[in-house]
């Protein structure tokens, strides 16, 4: 075998996973199976099994001659000590349940209809195709071979450990605001139980005399700029106070009705997580689930009232000229990266739980055909009730369309308002919304304490902190930030959170962790792991997609939504339009910063701990798998000094 060879894989295992058969120097070479593209093997090399000194296995007490580790682990998998999903059904739930979240139900249909109805599904599905789902593959094989979160992974190339606390930070800061989601849906549930739903007219001491019943008045549309509907002023005025405050510098105190319903969603959330997968998998059972049942009903309730089927038809008659306004592709690449997850670290803190040999493959393209289905289908159930409202109120449907929170909070519930049992179905949207926003929720922190927790083994060996009093620590100081949303002018947070907490941060995440694993690590190396793991070499369109389709993918992307950022200033369109002062712009953009800063910041400190004599050793160092160190610190010898490593694909 080349030398070559033997430095490419060389260390990289993270440990035998079966029990040994052989000494180390008898360690049996295993030919990789053939490249599906081109017929052959790719350099001729061979692929060691396990390059690493071979641990003694510890035998599952009780169990069957020959196994070794948990009964989670599968048979023949050495014990590291690491938990495992329960079932493997367990870990596809919980991914399905973290990539289709609220994003699904009040973010795609109104990108669907305003870009070009049914013509929007080609660049959605192209960007999804040969952007979105390579990297969310390249997430579940990273976390799954090497069995560790987002931080600690990146042992593959200490260079880029930024990028793994860019991540963590990135799902901290995302906590922050979009646990409050959750909130206003308790609260809007526990609203739901009254005798007339409270938004349903116009005859309530908070209603202004702006207020129009569009939906059940008889009377011809007043000719005001400013009319807003029941529940419009119910969401504005009374769940939010946004009345009583004046802007981001006026946020007021919070409100003890919201903060309980804060406190209530804190308290589901850590006692799902708080025991690890063993009980978040339990969970996911419910909360992934349950809303394709709601949104059937729906959808069923839907379809018999009038206006419907217009409704259908201007969601998805296709307008094909649509297609040539980069815009289009713009937001198509927008929702399908957000929505999909990667670079959140979530999907990769997931599959590290996973059995060694568990088919991540399967699992990624189920999620995202789950994934596009969720998005289309919700947009037919929401177009359904928007052609309904337009119908009764003599208009057009763009007239009624909105996105974000105002579909969910304002539009929809004054749809509902009208319907025979109008409490049920407004009870059933809502719980629907709560199981959505758990499950990214529960995913957003799993990847934050996942993400220290391993950090801090790493740092200070296994005498480190419980894992209950940990999720203690991490849920509980996200709620009392989330706090702030709940003051009468929250929303005005909120929107700024939305805004800078998790928009290019994220995408340089991504970007960031797909060139590092494709060019620095190697794809060499990384379908080397593939194949070990799964039995197969990734085909080529895998291999192409992660080296180039899609780095570039998100480069445009970023390069895009930064030139949209700094040209215009962030507004929020409220009751009343409002534009931030300057400095919140500035302070959003440290918030930006601050998680995107990891990254450079942790390439200074790799490099500057580094054991190497000189800075070019203590580079080749810092861009080396760290089981490869002792083997270069000796010889000199490794991969990336060779330019097969960076050219391979």
């Amino acid at each position: 075998m080349s030398n070559e060879g033997e430095r490419r894989i060389a260390g990289v295992l993270p440990l035998p996973r079966g029990p040994p058969t052989s000494t180390p120097e008898s360690t049996p070479l295993v030919k990789p199976a053939p490249d599906a593209d081109t017929g052959g093997t790719s350099g001729g090399e061979s692929v060691p099994v396990a390059a690493v000194a071979p641990r003694t296995p510890t035998a599952v007490s009780g169990g069957p001659a020959g196994s070794y580790g948990p009964p989670g682990l599968g048979p023949g998998v050495v014990d590291d000590g690491r938990e495992s999903w329960g079932k493997s059904m367990d870990f596809l739930l919980s991914i399905i349940g973290f990539a289709v979240d609220l994003a699904n139900v009040w973010r795609f249909p109104f990108l669907c209809y305003r870009n070009g109805g049914g013509a929007f599904l080609l660049p959605y599905f192209l960007i999804t195709v040969f952007g979105a789902l390579p990297l969310f593959f390249m997430e579940l094989v990273l976390g799954q071979y090497n069995r560790q979160g987002p931080i600690t992974v990146w042992k593959i190339c200490p260079f880029f450990r930024g990028v793994g606390y860019c991540a963590v930070l990135v799902a901290y800061f995302v906590s922050f605001y979009y646990n409050v989601i959750i909130a206003w849906s308790i609260h809007f549930v526990y609203a739901s139980f009254s005798y007339e739903l409270p938004w349903t007219s116009c005859n309530h001491t908070w209603n202004t005399e702006n207020c129009w019943d569009g939906i059940t008045s008889q009377e011809p549309r007043p000719n005001i700029s400013n009319l807003m509907s029941p529940s419009e002023e119910y969401f504005n005025y009374v769940v939010l106070q946004m009345d009583k405050s004046d802007g981001f510098d006026d946020l007021g105190p919070p409100q003890p009705s919201l903060v309980v319903c804060g406190l209530i969603t804190y308290i589901i959330l850590y006692l799902s997580l708080f025991k690890g997968v063993k009980s978040s998998g339990k969970v996911v059972w419910v909360t992934a689930t349950m809303p394709y049942v709601i949104l059937t009903l729906l959808l069923i309730r839907g379809a018999l009232l009038p206006g419907a089927a217009d409704g259908l038809l201007y969601y998805i008659k296709p307008s094909i000229s649509e297609l040539s306004n980069p815009q289009v592709w713009y937001e198509a690449a927008v929702q399908v990266f957000f929505s999909v997850g990667a670079g959140f670290g979530v999907h990769l803190s997931y599959a590290s739980y996973n059995q060694f040999n568990n088919n991540c493959y399967r699992d990624c393209l189920i999620t995202s055909l789950v994934n596009a289905f969720t998005s289309f289908y919700s947009g037919l159930v929401i177009f359904t009730y928007l052609g309904y409202m337009a119908f009764k109120q003599k208009t057009q449907i763009r007239n009624v369309a909105t996105d974000g929170p105002g579909l969910v909070f304002q539009v929809y519930p004054e749809a509902v308002a009208t319907l025979p049992g109008s409490q049920f179905w407004s009870c059933l949207f809502f719980l629907m919304l709560i199981a959505l926003g758990l499950d990214s929720g529960m995913g957003g922190l799993e990847c934050v304490i996942t993400g220290l927790m391993d950090e801090l083994k790493r740092t200070f060996g296994r005498t480190t902190i419980r894992r209950e009093l940990f999720t203690a620590l991490v849920v509980g100081s996200s709620f009392l930030v989330s706090i702030i949303n709940f003051c009468q002018g929250g929303m005005y947070v909120f929107h700024w959170l939305d805004n800078y907490a998790a928009g290019i941060s994220l995408l340089c995440s991504a970007l960031f962790e797909a060139v590092a694993v494709s060019w620095f690590y190697g794809l060499r190396r990384f379908s080397a792991d593939i194949q070990h793991m799964l039995g197969f070499r990734p085909r080529l369109y895998w291999r192409v997609c992660w080296k180039f389709v899609s780095p570039l993918f998100i480069l445009i992307t970023i390069i895009i939504g930064l030139h949209g950022q700094l040209r215009g200033k962030l507004e929020y369109h409220g009751p009343s339009p409002y534009k931030y002062p300057g400095w919140a712009e500035a302070v959003g953009w440290l918030v930006t910063c601050s998680s995107m800063l990891m990254i450079p910041l942790w390439m200074v400190i790799s490099v500057c701990r580094q054991k190497g004599s000189s800075f070019k050793q203590k580079l080749l160092l810092s861009i080396t798998p760290e089981e490869e160190h002792q083997k270069l610190l000796q010889t000199g010898e490794a991969p990336c000094l060779d330019w097969g490593h960076w050219l391979h694909l």
